[in-house]
């Protein structure tokens, strides 16, 4: 039986690849890199800063974030390359990709795997103008933070699997955008 559940999950994975053009690896999310300093950049360093309800102050304590990751078996990340002509342009083109990746979510849960979170490619954008807390949040169902709300160092964490990942100066270079689904 977990054999026909993993074989359905992979399925299911793969068919979602090639209508959204990324590539995954399933992991030990034990193994994603849990780091003060990313919360420190949120902090000190995003626009989005108290401004969205998915990103801190609106996420768990850095603690909290590391053990969420420990209570998982197993994770599948998502690489997906793209290039964009401005920067504000990334912002339509994430929340398609993440609206998707929430159907693949809910395939999953509904698969059997009761567990199944998505985090985000990017920070949550399903609304245009968003409410700036989880209490007021227009779509609560479907927010999801991103992996640096949720303290991942996302470069130290892909690095370990292969995928290519560096820091862009210049907005003409690709974006190496990542996003993760945790199951149990």
């Amino acid at each position: 039986m977990v054999e026909n559940m993993q074989e359905k999950l992979e399925t299911l994975l793969k068919a979602y690849e090639s209508e959204l053009n990324f590539n995954f690896k399933l992991i030990d999310p034990k193994k994603i890199v849990v780091s003060q300093w990313v919360r420190m950049k949120c902090t000190f360093g995003c626009s989005e800063f108290g401004k969205n309800a998915c990103c801190p102050p609106n996420a768990p304590p850095v603690p909290e974030c590391e053990r969420f990751f420990h209570e998982y078996g197993t994770a599948a990340i998502f690489h997906f390359a793209k290039r964009v002509e401005k920067p504000e342009d990334r912002h339509d083109w994430s929340r398609k990709v993440n609206e998707k990746l929430l159907e693949l979510e809910r395939e999953v849960f509904l698969s059997g795997y009761e567990r199944a979170f998505l985090l985000f490619m990017d920070s949550c954008s399903l609304c245009g103008d968003c409410a700036g807390t989880r209490d007021k949040c227009k779509k609560p169902q479907m927010a999801r933070p991103g992996p640096e709300s949720m303290a991942m160092d996302v470069y130290s964490t892909v690095r370990q699997y292969g995928f290519p990942i560096e820091v862009r100066t210049d907005y003409a270079q690709e974006m190496n955008r990542y996003a993760f689904l945790m199951i149990e």
